[in-house]
């Protein structure tokens, strides 16, 4: 990853909770989505969890306050600034540290029964050399018999239809009315793409905007599959939406 991905996150960390209708019961609602597959893999509470895409905390939060230790890192500084004021508001205990997913291996000490990698965190790794880079030092972190855990979206569809819009979505909150869009600028061979993301904000009579820029790869299963298996993980699963109830699609890998 490079500066513009650092450059998007940090930009984004004091805002990144207006992409939720409620972000609060987003934390809520995907630690128990998250907590129901670890248990069922074999890792129930309170195994040890590295978050290594945490943002703000959407995850980590929910499972720290499921009893697992939750060691949250990040690029952005300012995102793991503000999963540690968020956990002290939610009133639960994790670790926090600064770290590049790819480098984990040397920027994080120790290892877990599960490292997690999700809302599409690993589409920003827009090569193989850095894809690779990055399973190999999530596989380092797992104890034997450990879980990888990581979301995508589902790029087998969209690099069909390579949509350049996302619908709008208007959400009346306490807080006041948010609009929040995408538009997507797709590279000519379909291979990735750049977001703006929009954040509209009603402030009185008036609406105020601002706009994130950020780049992902359109990165399908198989070629994800094949990096963990490449890591030397085994026994890739995917589990749709459906299956889970999160999102995206989830795919896990075991270190032997």
């Amino acid at each position: 990853m490079n500066d513009p991905v650092l450059g998007f996150y940090e930009g984004l960390a004091e805002e990144y909770h207006l992409l939720f209708a409620d972000w609060a019961q987003s934390v809520e609602r995907q630690g128990a989505v998250l907590d129901a597959l670890l248990r069922r893999s074999g890792a129930p509470p309170p195994r040890r969890v590295l978050d290594c895409a945490c943002g703000i905390g959407t995850q980590a939060l929910g499972l720290a306050a499921r009893g697992y230790h939750v060691h949250a890192t990040d690029l952005s500084p300012a995102a793991v600034a503000r999963t540690e004021r968020e956990a002290r508001a939610f009133n639960v205990t994790l670790t926090t540290g600064i770290a590049d997913m790819r480098r984990l291996d040397t920027q994080v000490p120790g290892t877990f029964h599960a490292v997690l990698s999700f809302d599409n965190a690993m589409s920003h790794l827009l090569t193989d050399a850095d894809l690779d880079a990055a399973a190999r030092a999530m596989a380092s972190r797992l104890v034997p018999e450990g879980l990888l855990l990581a979301s995508i979206r589902d790029y087998d569809v969209l690099r069909e239809g390579r949509p350049r819009f996302t619908s709008e979505r208007v959400l009346d909150t306490p807080e006041g009315r948010r609009i929040l869009f995408q538009l997507w600028d797709w590279s000519a061979d379909g291979g990735q793409y750049t977001v703006h993301q929009f954040i509209l904000r009603q402030d009185g009579g008036t609406w105020q905007t601002t706009e994130h820029t950020g780049v992902y790869r359109a990165l399908q299963r198989v070629d994800l599959e094949r990096a963990l298996t490449r890591a030397g993980l085994v026994d890739p699963r995917w589990y749709t939406p459906e299956e889970t109830g999160f999102y995206q699609h989830i795919i896990t890998a075991r270190r032997p």
